[in-house]
């Protein structure tokens, strides 16, 4: 099975930028889509965005596109998240898993999630 652990996340004022880090063990991840998601405090966990196999497609949630930038270096065995111009409404914790390889689905596939990594926009 495939492990992550997500990291990268911080304190950051509106407007700033953060990069996340998903390092995957167990199996390599080169064979899975692999995609992001987020959980703010009281609310159900979201589908942020998802990158295929080999880095060909790519797919974000609508609030995302144009500031969010997903990555993949699978020779690392990680998945990256670029963050842009973060507002407080990004403030969640981030998790990584494996997902879907229909994109737009969006749905994680593990049943067993990393720790996650915090992400705090203060405005």
């Amino acid at each position: 099975q495939v492990n992550v652990v997500e990291s990268g996340g911080g304190l950051v004022q509106a407007g700033g930028s953060l990069t996340l880090s998903c390092a995957a063990s167990g199996r390599p991840m080169s064979s899975y889509a692999m995609g992001w998601f987020r959980q703010a405090p009281g609310k159900e966990r979201e589908f942020v965005a998802s990158i295929s196999w080999n880095s060909a497609n790519t797919y974000y949630r609508d609030s995302v596109k144009g500031r969010f930038t997903i990555s993949r270096d699978n020779a690392k065995n990680t998945v990256y998240l670029q963050m842009n111009s973060l507002t407080p409404e990004d403030t969640a914790v981030y998790y990584c898993n494996v997902v879907n390889p229909r994109l737009s689905v969006g749905r994680p596939l593990l049943d067993h999630w990393g720790q996650g990594t915090q992400v705090t926009v203060s405005s």
